[in-house]
Protein backbone atom coordinates (compact mmCIF):
# COMPACT_ATOMS: atom_id res chain seq x y z
CA UNK A 1 0.00 0.00 0.00
CA UNK A 2 1.30 3.39 -0.80
CA UNK A 3 2.39 5.70 1.88
CA UNK A 4 0.57 9.09 3.31
CA UNK A 5 3.55 11.12 1.11
CA UNK A 6 3.00 9.34 -1.90
CA UNK A 7 -1.28 9.46 -1.88
CA UNK A 8 -1.12 12.79 -0.97
CA UNK A 9 0.79 13.69 -3.49
CA UNK A 10 -0.89 11.37 -6.36
CA UNK A 11 -4.22 13.11 -4.54
CA UNK A 12 -3.07 16.68 -4.80
CA UNK A 13 0.27 17.34 -5.69
CA UNK A 14 2.65 17.57 -2.46
CA UNK A 15 5.28 19.31 -1.53
CA UNK A 16 2.89 22.92 -1.98
CA UNK A 17 4.07 26.08 -1.49
CA UNK A 18 5.55 26.83 1.97
CA UNK A 19 5.45 22.99 3.05
CA UNK A 20 7.72 20.65 2.50
CA UNK A 21 8.94 16.85 4.20
CA UNK A 22 12.14 15.74 5.16
CA UNK A 23 13.01 13.22 6.94
CA UNK A 24 9.63 12.09 7.42
CA UNK A 25 8.41 15.06 9.23
CA UNK A 26 6.59 18.36 7.69
CA UNK A 27 7.97 21.74 7.52
CA UNK A 28 5.78 25.08 7.23
CA UNK A 29 8.00 27.97 5.84
CA UNK A 30 11.05 26.14 6.78
CA UNK A 31 9.73 25.74 10.07
CA UNK A 32 10.69 22.45 11.98
CA UNK A 33 7.09 21.79 13.56
CA UNK A 34 8.17 18.92 15.28
CA UNK A 35 10.77 20.93 16.94
CA UNK A 36 8.28 23.46 18.00
CA UNK A 37 5.71 20.81 19.60
CA UNK A 38 8.79 19.63 21.49
CA UNK A 39 9.62 22.32 22.51
CA UNK A 40 6.39 23.92 23.51
CA UNK A 41 3.69 21.07 23.73
CA UNK A 42 0.16 21.03 22.30
CA UNK A 43 -1.88 22.27 21.64
CA UNK A 44 0.25 25.29 20.04
CA UNK A 45 -1.17 27.54 18.03
CA UNK A 46 1.84 29.92 16.30
CA UNK A 47 1.93 32.31 13.88
CA UNK A 48 4.83 33.21 11.54
CA UNK A 49 4.90 37.06 10.97
CA UNK A 50 7.13 37.36 7.80
CA UNK A 51 3.81 35.96 5.86
CA UNK A 52 1.82 39.24 6.58
CA UNK A 53 4.57 40.99 4.75
CA UNK A 54 4.87 38.87 2.06
CA UNK A 55 0.92 38.37 1.16
CA UNK A 56 1.04 42.88 1.48
CA UNK A 57 3.90 42.74 -0.83
CA UNK A 58 2.10 40.65 -3.23
CA UNK A 59 -1.10 42.75 -3.27
CA UNK A 60 0.60 45.73 -3.79
CA UNK A 61 2.86 44.47 -6.80
CA UNK A 62 -0.07 43.14 -8.71
CA UNK A 63 -2.28 46.30 -8.46
CA UNK A 64 0.70 48.16 -9.39
CA UNK A 65 1.58 46.10 -12.06
CA UNK A 66 -2.45 46.61 -13.24
CA UNK A 67 -2.38 50.21 -13.03
CA UNK A 68 0.46 50.42 -15.38
CA UNK A 69 -0.65 47.68 -17.76
CA UNK A 70 -4.43 49.65 -18.13
CA UNK A 71 -3.06 52.88 -17.83
CA UNK A 72 -4.66 53.36 -15.20
CA UNK A 73 -4.89 57.59 -13.97
CA UNK A 74 -5.32 56.80 -10.20
CA UNK A 75 -3.51 55.45 -7.39
CA UNK A 76 -3.47 52.00 -5.20
CA UNK A 77 -3.76 52.22 -1.01
CA UNK A 78 -3.39 48.77 0.74
CA UNK A 79 -5.73 48.94 3.95
CA UNK A 80 -5.49 46.79 6.58
CA UNK A 81 -9.04 45.22 8.35
CA UNK A 82 -7.58 45.50 11.86
CA UNK A 83 -10.91 43.49 12.72
CA UNK A 84 -9.28 39.94 11.24
CA UNK A 85 -6.66 40.11 13.77
CA UNK A 86 -6.33 43.20 16.17
CA UNK A 87 -3.31 41.70 17.96
CA UNK A 88 0.06 43.92 18.42
CA UNK A 89 2.38 41.97 16.78
CA UNK A 90 0.11 41.64 13.64
CA UNK A 91 -0.56 44.98 13.35
CA UNK A 92 2.39 45.92 13.73
CA UNK A 93 3.93 43.75 11.22
CA UNK A 94 1.51 44.86 8.54
CA UNK A 95 2.38 48.30 9.35
CA UNK A 96 5.72 48.00 8.10
CA UNK A 97 4.59 47.83 4.67
CA UNK A 98 3.84 51.01 4.37
CA UNK A 99 -0.07 50.35 4.55
CA UNK A 100 -3.09 52.35 5.70
CA UNK A 101 -5.83 50.59 8.32
CA UNK A 102 -9.42 50.21 8.27
CA UNK A 103 -11.50 49.75 11.29
CA UNK A 104 -14.73 48.47 12.74
CA UNK A 105 -15.93 49.50 15.81
CA UNK A 106 -15.27 51.81 18.66
CA UNK A 107 -12.44 50.27 20.44
CA UNK A 108 -10.21 50.56 17.20
CA UNK A 109 -9.75 54.47 17.74
CA UNK A 110 -7.64 53.87 20.91
CA UNK A 111 -5.59 50.89 19.65
CA UNK A 112 -4.38 53.49 16.67
CA UNK A 113 -4.09 56.12 19.33
CA UNK A 114 -1.53 53.90 21.47
CA UNK A 115 -0.20 52.65 18.15
CA UNK A 116 0.79 56.84 17.42
CA UNK A 117 2.12 57.42 20.59
CA UNK A 118 4.51 53.88 20.08
CA UNK A 119 5.59 55.75 16.57
CA UNK A 120 4.19 52.67 14.93
CA UNK A 121 1.92 55.22 12.62
CA UNK A 122 2.39 59.01 12.44
CA UNK A 123 -1.13 61.46 12.66
CA UNK A 124 -0.56 60.81 8.50
CA UNK A 125 -2.00 57.90 8.70
CA UNK A 126 -5.60 56.99 6.09
CA UNK A 127 -7.60 55.55 8.46
CA UNK A 128 -11.06 54.12 6.86
CA UNK A 129 -14.32 53.98 9.86
CA UNK A 130 -16.83 51.95 8.58
CA UNK A 131 -19.50 50.22 10.60
CA UNK A 132 -22.93 50.98 12.28
CA UNK A 133 -21.37 53.10 14.77
CA UNK A 134 -22.01 53.62 18.66
CA UNK A 135 -22.26 57.29 20.37
CA UNK A 136 -18.63 56.20 21.47
CA UNK A 137 -17.24 54.95 17.94
CA UNK A 138 -18.13 58.77 16.78
CA UNK A 139 -16.78 60.32 19.75
CA UNK A 140 -13.56 58.45 19.61
CA UNK A 141 -13.59 59.54 15.66
CA UNK A 142 -14.26 63.34 16.82
CA UNK A 143 -11.41 63.60 19.41
CA UNK A 144 -8.75 62.16 16.99
CA UNK A 145 -9.45 64.30 14.36
CA UNK A 146 -9.36 67.22 16.51
CA UNK A 147 -5.95 65.95 17.71
CA UNK A 148 -4.55 66.10 14.09
CA UNK A 149 -5.59 62.80 12.75
CA UNK A 150 -6.20 64.46 9.33
CA UNK A 151 -6.89 61.40 7.59
CA UNK A 152 -9.90 59.40 9.27
CA UNK A 153 -12.43 59.48 7.36
CA UNK A 154 -15.92 58.15 8.75
CA UNK A 155 -17.27 55.90 6.34
CA UNK A 156 -21.65 57.09 6.41
CA UNK A 157 -23.24 53.93 7.44
CA UNK A 158 -26.90 55.83 7.93
CA UNK A 159 -27.68 59.33 7.10
CA UNK A 160 -28.37 60.33 10.96
CA UNK A 161 -24.40 59.38 11.27
CA UNK A 162 -23.91 62.73 10.00
CA UNK A 163 -25.79 64.57 12.27
CA UNK A 164 -22.91 64.00 15.28
CA UNK A 165 -20.14 65.07 13.04
CA UNK A 166 -21.63 68.25 11.86
CA UNK A 167 -22.91 69.15 15.50
CA UNK A 168 -19.50 68.79 16.87
CA UNK A 169 -16.18 68.42 14.06
CA UNK A 170 -14.62 71.96 13.94
CA UNK A 171 -11.31 72.06 12.29
CA UNK A 172 -9.31 74.46 9.55
CA UNK A 173 -9.69 72.06 6.77
CA UNK A 174 -13.11 70.06 5.81
CA UNK A 175 -13.71 66.73 6.90
CA UNK A 176 -13.24 63.88 4.35
CA UNK A 177 -16.51 61.83 4.75
CA UNK A 178 -16.89 58.49 2.99
CA UNK A 179 -20.33 56.69 2.84
CA UNK A 180 -21.18 52.90 2.07
CA UNK A 181 -23.79 51.90 -0.64
CA UNK A 182 -26.06 49.20 1.01
CA UNK A 183 -24.79 46.26 -1.65
CA UNK A 184 -27.11 43.59 -3.10
CA UNK A 185 -26.87 40.84 -1.67
CA UNK A 186 -26.85 36.96 -3.95
CA UNK A 187 -29.73 35.91 -5.49
CA UNK A 188 -30.12 32.75 -3.01
CA UNK A 189 -29.57 34.82 -0.20
CA UNK A 190 -32.41 35.44 2.64
CA UNK A 191 -31.87 38.81 2.25
CA UNK A 192 -32.30 41.36 -0.68
CA UNK A 193 -29.68 44.04 0.65
CA UNK A 194 -26.66 44.32 2.90
CA UNK A 195 -27.64 45.44 6.41
CA UNK A 196 -25.05 48.07 6.65
CA UNK A 197 -25.02 51.41 4.05
CA UNK A 198 -27.21 53.93 2.17
CA UNK A 199 -29.63 52.74 -0.16
CA UNK A 200 -28.19 53.67 -3.58
CA UNK A 201 -31.45 55.68 -4.45
CA UNK A 202 -30.75 57.69 -1.58
CA UNK A 203 -26.99 58.62 -1.87
CA UNK A 204 -27.09 61.39 -3.94
CA UNK A 205 -30.18 63.62 -2.43
CA UNK A 206 -28.79 62.95 1.01
CA UNK A 207 -25.22 65.10 -0.36
CA UNK A 208 -27.37 67.76 -2.15
CA UNK A 209 -29.25 67.63 1.05
CA UNK A 210 -26.94 67.96 3.62
CA UNK A 211 -23.58 67.70 2.72
CA UNK A 212 -23.06 69.58 -0.40
CA UNK A 213 -23.21 73.58 0.91
CA UNK A 214 -21.75 72.36 3.93
CA UNK A 215 -18.05 73.89 4.36
CA UNK A 216 -16.67 71.74 7.13
CA UNK A 217 -17.72 68.50 4.92
CA UNK A 218 -16.35 66.79 1.80
CA UNK A 219 -17.42 63.26 0.39
CA UNK A 220 -14.21 62.21 -0.79
CA UNK A 221 -14.83 58.08 -0.76
CA UNK A 222 -17.57 56.08 -1.66
CA UNK A 223 -17.19 52.23 -0.08
CA UNK A 224 -19.25 49.21 -1.20
CA UNK A 225 -18.21 45.91 0.17
CA UNK A 226 -19.82 42.47 -1.31
CA UNK A 227 -20.31 39.87 0.93
CA UNK A 228 -19.34 36.82 -1.05
CA UNK A 229 -16.09 38.01 -1.56
CA UNK A 230 -13.81 38.96 -4.58
CA UNK A 231 -14.64 36.26 -7.05
CA UNK A 232 -14.73 35.72 -11.02
CA UNK A 233 -18.83 35.25 -11.37
CA UNK A 234 -21.08 37.36 -13.48
CA UNK A 235 -22.77 38.90 -9.69
CA UNK A 236 -19.37 40.03 -8.59
CA UNK A 237 -18.63 41.83 -12.36
CA UNK A 238 -22.58 42.92 -12.09
CA UNK A 239 -21.78 44.51 -8.90
CA UNK A 240 -18.96 46.56 -9.58
CA UNK A 241 -20.19 48.19 -12.57
CA UNK A 242 -23.59 49.01 -10.57
CA UNK A 243 -21.31 50.78 -7.91
CA UNK A 244 -18.61 52.55 -10.70
CA UNK A 245 -21.55 53.69 -12.57
CA UNK A 246 -22.82 55.25 -9.39
CA UNK A 247 -19.44 56.90 -8.66
CA UNK A 248 -18.98 58.35 -12.21
CA UNK A 249 -22.67 59.74 -11.52
CA UNK A 250 -21.47 61.26 -8.14
CA UNK A 251 -18.68 62.40 -9.10
CA UNK A 252 -19.79 64.94 -11.49
CA UNK A 253 -21.77 66.65 -9.06
CA UNK A 254 -19.36 66.07 -6.81
CA UNK A 255 -15.80 67.21 -7.32
CA UNK A 256 -14.33 65.95 -4.64
CA UNK A 257 -15.07 62.62 -4.88
CA UNK A 258 -11.87 60.71 -6.14
CA UNK A 259 -11.73 57.29 -4.32
CA UNK A 260 -13.19 54.49 -4.30
CA UNK A 261 -13.16 51.57 -1.77
CA UNK A 262 -13.90 47.94 -3.04
CA UNK A 263 -13.57 46.56 0.10
CA UNK A 264 -12.35 43.40 1.18
CA UNK A 265 -12.94 39.66 0.46
CA UNK A 266 -9.80 38.44 -1.19
CA UNK A 267 -9.86 34.51 -0.87
CA UNK A 268 -6.87 32.87 0.96
CA UNK A 269 -5.66 29.67 0.59
CA UNK A 270 -7.83 27.39 2.40
CA UNK A 271 -6.89 23.79 0.53
CA UNK A 272 -4.31 22.07 -1.01
CA UNK A 273 -6.35 22.40 -4.53
CA UNK A 274 -6.84 26.43 -3.68
CA UNK A 275 -6.36 28.03 -7.62
CA UNK A 276 -7.28 31.54 -7.40
CA UNK A 277 -5.61 33.69 -9.98
CA UNK A 278 -4.71 36.74 -7.80
CA UNK A 279 -3.17 38.64 -11.16
CA UNK A 280 -5.98 37.83 -13.32
CA UNK A 281 -8.61 39.12 -10.18
CA UNK A 282 -6.59 42.60 -10.03
CA UNK A 283 -5.97 42.91 -13.44
CA UNK A 284 -9.86 42.70 -14.64
CA UNK A 285 -11.15 44.73 -11.16
CA UNK A 286 -8.64 47.84 -12.43
CA UNK A 287 -9.84 47.37 -16.49
CA UNK A 288 -13.10 47.16 -15.65
CA UNK A 289 -13.27 50.23 -13.21
CA UNK A 290 -10.94 51.94 -16.31
CA UNK A 291 -13.26 50.69 -18.93
CA UNK A 292 -16.64 51.99 -16.66
CA UNK A 293 -15.05 55.24 -16.35
CA UNK A 294 -13.91 56.08 -19.48
CA UNK A 295 -17.64 54.94 -20.85
CA UNK A 296 -18.93 57.78 -18.34
CA UNK A 297 -16.41 60.22 -19.33
CA UNK A 298 -15.10 60.29 -15.61
CA UNK A 299 -11.69 60.44 -14.43
CA UNK A 300 -10.65 56.84 -12.45
CA UNK A 301 -11.19 56.98 -8.81
CA UNK A 302 -7.62 55.90 -6.77
CA UNK A 303 -8.56 52.41 -5.16
CA UNK A 304 -8.32 51.62 -1.56
CA UNK A 305 -8.99 47.48 -0.54
CA UNK A 306 -9.73 46.45 2.79
CA UNK A 307 -7.90 42.93 2.66
CA UNK A 308 -8.48 41.62 6.22
CA UNK A 309 -8.06 37.02 5.76
CA UNK A 310 -5.87 37.69 2.74
CA UNK A 311 -3.60 39.35 5.12
CA UNK A 312 -3.45 37.22 8.10
CA UNK A 313 -4.57 33.97 7.35
CA UNK A 314 -1.90 32.41 5.91
CA UNK A 315 0.30 33.33 8.41
CA UNK A 316 -1.00 30.89 11.52
CA UNK A 317 -1.24 27.28 12.40
CA UNK A 318 -2.45 25.20 15.22
CA UNK A 319 -0.84 21.99 16.31
CA UNK A 320 -2.48 19.26 17.87
CA UNK A 321 -1.56 15.76 19.51
CA UNK A 322 -3.83 12.62 18.86
CA UNK A 323 -4.71 11.76 22.09
CA UNK A 324 -6.37 8.14 21.34
CA UNK A 325 -7.81 6.17 18.43
CA UNK A 326 -11.21 4.55 18.96
CA UNK A 327 -13.08 2.33 16.34
CA UNK A 328 -16.96 3.36 16.83
CA UNK A 329 -18.06 1.00 14.44
CA UNK A 330 -17.37 -0.82 10.83
CA UNK A 331 -16.28 2.60 9.35
CA UNK A 332 -16.10 5.24 12.22
CA UNK A 333 -12.26 5.58 12.96
CA UNK A 334 -12.03 8.20 15.34
CA UNK A 335 -8.48 10.33 16.29
CA UNK A 336 -9.18 12.20 19.60
CA UNK A 337 -7.00 15.56 19.60
CA UNK A 338 -6.02 17.33 22.37
CA UNK A 339 -8.07 20.78 21.79
CA UNK A 340 -11.47 21.43 20.12
CA UNK A 341 -12.57 22.52 17.20
CA UNK A 342 -15.45 24.57 18.63
CA UNK A 343 -12.70 26.75 21.16
CA UNK A 344 -9.70 26.84 18.76
CA UNK A 345 -11.25 26.91 15.40
CA UNK A 346 -14.87 28.05 15.60
CA UNK A 347 -15.45 28.61 12.00
CA UNK A 348 -15.01 25.19 11.42
CA UNK A 349 -17.83 24.54 13.65
CA UNK A 350 -20.13 27.45 12.94
CA UNK A 351 -19.76 28.08 9.32
CA UNK A 352 -18.31 24.51 8.10
CA UNK A 353 -14.69 26.51 6.89
CA UNK A 354 -11.99 23.92 6.01
CA UNK A 355 -8.31 24.13 6.21
CA UNK A 356 -5.06 23.02 5.41
CA UNK A 357 -4.76 19.47 7.41
CA UNK A 358 -1.52 17.81 7.44
CA UNK A 359 0.20 15.09 9.39
CA UNK A 360 3.35 16.05 11.09
CA UNK A 361 5.01 13.19 11.15
CA UNK A 362 4.98 9.18 10.16
CA UNK A 363 4.47 10.48 6.16
CA UNK A 364 5.62 7.12 5.41
CA UNK A 365 3.16 5.14 6.76
CA UNK A 366 0.47 3.72 5.27
CA UNK A 367 -3.31 5.99 5.36
CA UNK A 368 -6.62 5.90 6.45
CA UNK A 369 -9.91 7.32 6.59
CA UNK A 370 -10.55 8.90 9.94
CA UNK A 371 -12.67 11.38 11.82
CA UNK A 372 -11.36 13.95 14.21
CA UNK A 373 -12.27 14.59 17.39
CA UNK A 374 -12.26 17.60 19.38
CA UNK A 375 -11.96 16.88 23.24
CA UNK A 376 -15.45 18.72 24.00
CA UNK A 377 -18.94 16.86 24.97
CA UNK A 378 -20.18 18.12 22.03
CA UNK A 379 -21.58 16.30 19.11
CA UNK A 380 -20.25 19.16 16.60
CA UNK A 381 -16.87 18.85 17.59
CA UNK A 382 -15.31 16.95 14.83
CA UNK A 383 -13.74 17.58 11.52
CA UNK A 384 -14.23 14.63 8.84
CA UNK A 385 -14.57 16.28 5.23
CA UNK A 386 -11.39 17.88 3.51
CA UNK A 387 -12.43 20.89 1.23
CA UNK A 388 -10.73 19.11 -1.80
CA UNK A 389 -11.83 16.03 -1.00
CA UNK A 390 -15.08 14.38 0.67
CA UNK A 391 -13.05 12.68 4.12
CA UNK A 392 -9.72 13.00 6.36
CA UNK A 393 -6.74 10.52 5.59
CA UNK A 394 -4.04 10.42 8.29
CA UNK A 395 -1.17 8.34 8.35
CA UNK A 396 -2.23 4.26 9.53
CA UNK A 397 0.30 4.15 13.00
CA UNK A 398 -0.19 3.15 16.36
CA UNK A 399 3.21 5.68 17.34
CA UNK A 400 2.57 9.12 18.50
CA UNK A 401 0.56 11.28 15.94
CA UNK A 402 1.03 15.33 15.62
CA UNK A 403 -1.06 17.03 12.98
CA UNK A 404 -1.61 20.30 12.40
CA UNK A 405 -4.29 23.08 10.92
CA UNK A 406 -2.43 25.91 8.21
CA UNK A 407 -3.72 29.54 7.22
CA UNK A 408 -6.30 29.60 10.50
CA UNK A 409 -4.67 33.18 11.27
CA UNK A 410 -7.81 35.26 10.26
CA UNK A 411 -10.37 36.28 13.09
CA UNK A 412 -9.91 32.61 15.25
CA UNK A 413 -8.25 34.12 18.32
CA UNK A 414 -11.17 36.91 18.27
CA UNK A 415 -14.42 34.48 17.79
CA UNK A 416 -12.56 32.48 20.13
CA UNK A 417 -12.65 35.22 23.20
CA UNK A 418 -8.53 35.00 23.94
CA UNK A 419 -8.50 35.17 27.23
CA UNK A 420 -11.63 34.30 28.42
CA UNK A 421 -13.88 31.38 29.36
CA UNK A 422 -14.46 28.24 26.73
CA UNK A 423 -16.84 26.12 26.11
CA UNK A 424 -16.53 22.99 28.68
CA UNK A 425 -13.76 25.24 30.40
CA UNK A 426 -10.82 24.29 27.87
CA UNK A 427 -8.00 26.33 28.11
CA UNK A 428 -6.76 28.72 25.66
CA UNK A 429 -3.85 26.89 23.74
CA UNK A 430 -0.27 28.13 24.18
CA UNK A 431 0.35 30.95 21.38
CA UNK A 432 4.32 31.18 19.88
CA UNK A 433 5.13 34.37 17.67
CA UNK A 434 7.96 33.68 15.08
CA UNK A 435 9.89 36.39 13.48
CA UNK A 436 12.92 36.03 10.88
CA UNK A 437 16.05 37.47 12.43
CA UNK A 438 18.62 39.18 9.38
CA UNK A 439 20.76 35.93 9.39
CA UNK A 440 17.31 34.23 8.64
CA UNK A 441 17.37 32.13 11.78
CA UNK A 442 14.33 32.01 13.40
CA UNK A 443 13.16 34.22 16.94
CA UNK A 444 10.70 32.66 19.26
CA UNK A 445 8.68 34.49 21.50
CA UNK A 446 6.13 32.82 23.66
CA UNK A 447 2.75 35.38 23.57
CA UNK A 448 0.68 33.61 25.89
CA UNK A 449 0.83 30.36 27.97
CA UNK A 450 -1.87 28.01 28.16
CA UNK A 451 -4.74 29.15 30.41
CA UNK A 452 -4.51 27.98 33.78
CA UNK A 453 -7.58 27.05 36.29
CA UNK A 454 -6.52 29.90 38.61
CA UNK A 455 -7.28 32.20 35.55
CA UNK A 456 -10.63 30.78 34.11
CA UNK A 457 -11.64 30.43 38.16
CA UNK A 458 -11.46 34.28 38.47
CA UNK A 459 -13.25 35.08 35.56
CA UNK A 460 -16.02 32.69 36.69
CA UNK A 461 -16.01 34.81 40.00
CA UNK A 462 -14.96 31.74 42.10
CA UNK A 463 -11.76 33.71 43.48
CA UNK A 464 -10.88 37.06 43.26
Amino acid sequence: MQSYQEFLDLSVGFPQDGFEIIDDELYFQDLNLMEMIETYGTPLRFTYLPQISKKIQQAKLLFQQAIIKNNYRGSYKYCYCTKSSHFKHIVEEALKNDIHLETSSAFDMPMIDALEKKGAVNKDITVICNGFKTFQYKTYIIDMLHDGFKNIIPVLDNKEEFNLYDDEIEMDTPCNLGIRIAAEEQPDSQFYTSRLGVRMEDIIDFYHNKIEDNPNFQVKLLHFFINSGISDTPYYWNELEKYVTLYCKFKKINPHLDTLDIGGGMPFKDSLVFDFDYEYMINEIVSRIKEICAEHDTMEPDIITEFGKYTVAEASGILYKVLGRKQQNDRERWLMLDGSFITNLPDVWALNQKYILLPVNNWDSEYERVNLGGITCDGQDYYNQEAHMNSVFMPKTRKVQYLGFFNTGAYQEVLSGYGGIHHCLLPSPKHVIIRRNRDETFNFEVFGEEQNSKQVLKILGYTT
